[in-house]
């Protein structure tokens, strides 16, 4: 199968394009490299590989892409940490519609055109942030009040526009929301704002990588924000990659929406002691506990039984495996200047 991967040099679809190709799969990358500047992966010179810089908001460029695959993963968006739900509250919805408009005209065209077979969009957990349903199961945006922040609106926006598309032109989708991933190759994205939590600058404003970059800069007591009781599903990249490679390739996932997520509930206080244990052994921790941020939704908990009974996908990797390759990756990162 042919399939073209807008938002190539992502977090994410890194762990994803290497499943893909892993997997026999020829894949087509589009990014602008506007989020972290130029990148180089481990796959760049596989030859079922092929990278085009260019704009996902070039509907013209998609076109000429899409006509030749048979699926596209729409994984191109303007997207951050918590604090960039404020700091670009605007564009994040504007960009993101404008990119969307151009994958979705393009995905069209080439499915009238008679290739491609479906369009894969790329959600977010956050299409639940205004949930009141735990555990959370597909359908719940419908029924949920809409999500707060205009990140999350933007997501769910993400799921009407496959949808429409469907009802209008017939293009079959399937929609994946992942659930805090977590994993290497996220760095600091050129225009993340310096974020201040005690007195180690962040720029991340992604829960894992944050605290561990605290604690590895000697950060004592430990700023967490919040009560620590937030609860989240952290989830390993390479687990996602799978799962979304499982619907790319299975029928039964035609015109579905799946939540990709580990089962295991972790709260913030939780993860931070045990990141602390990990580089810090039995030196007590002290934690101090920050406000949060408005959209800081305190329970993030998915109903995973459809991704595991229709894709038979589950995500297995534990937090402490994850933090086994997090933690050393971000220590190498900070030594070089990365993060």
């Amino acid at each position: 199968m042919r399939i073209l991967v807008t938002g190539a040099a992502g977090f994410i679809c890194g762990y994803l394009i290497e499943e893909l190709l892993a997997a026999g799969h020829s894949v087509v990358g589009l990014d602008n490299f506007s989020k972290y500047g130029p990148v180089t992966r481990a796959y760049d010179s596989h030859p079922d590989y092929r990278f085009v810089e260019g704009d996902a908001k070039d509907a013209a460029l998609l076109t000429d892409l899409a006509a030749d695959c048979d699926q596209v993963v729409a994984a191109a968006a303007m997207i951050g940490g918590i604090s960039y739900f404020h700091e670009f509250a605007y564009d994040l919805l504007a960009e993101n519609e404008r990119i969307l408009a151009a994958t979705f005209d393009a995905a069209i065209a080439a499915h009238r055109a008679g290739r491609l077979a479906r369009i894969v969009v790329m959600s977010s957990s956050m299409v639940f942030e205004s949930t009141e349903i735990f555990p959370t199961p597909e359908g719940a945006q419908l029924t949920s009040p809409p999500p707060r922040s205009t990140y999350g609106f933007q997501k769910l926006a993400s799921e009407y526009f496959a949808r429409g598309a469907h009802e209008q032109y017939g293009l079959p989708f399937t929609i994946l929301r992942p659930f805090n991933c977590v994993g290497i190759g996220e760095r600091r994205a050129l225009r993340d704002a310096d974020v201040t939590s005690g007195n180690v600058k962040l720029a991340l404003s992604h829960v894992v990588p944050d605290l561990v970059v605290k604690v590895l800069k000697g950060q004592d007591p430990l700023h967490i924000l919040g009560s620590g009781d937030q609860v989240r599903h952290y989830t390993y990249g390479g687990d996602l990659a799978h799962g979304i490679r499982m619907a790319i390739e299975s029928g039964a996932a035609r015109n579905e929406d799946f939540n990709l997520s580990t089962a295991q509930s972790t709260t913030v206080r939780e993860l931070a002691t045990l990141i602390w244990r990990k580089i810090n052994g039995d030196r007590p921790l002290r934690i101090v506990n920050d406000p949060p941020y408005e959209h800081d939704v305190q329970r993030r908990v998915p109903d995973v039984r459809k991704a595991r009974e229709v894709l038979g996908f589950s995500a297995d990797t534990s937090l402490s495996a994850m933090l086994d390759e997090v933690i050393p990756w971000i220590r190498a990162e900070i030594q070089s200047g990365g993060i």
